[in-house]
């Protein structure tokens, strides 16, 4: 049987996951909700 415990602490992250979301948070993306709010914003203006 598997000792989820015992697997829980001997895991350790992949290296290529922490530096994917390392690039992935420090990027400056435009997305749908960033899209909508200026949409919004620029109807309350008019």
């Amino acid at each position: 049987m598997i000792n989820f415990d015992e697997e829980i602490q001997k895991f350790k992250p992949s290296p290529e996951i922490e530096q994917a979301e390392d690039v992935i948070n420090n990027n400056d993306l435009t997305d749908i909700s960033d899209i909508l709010k200026e949409l919004l914003m620029g109807n309350k203006e008019k």
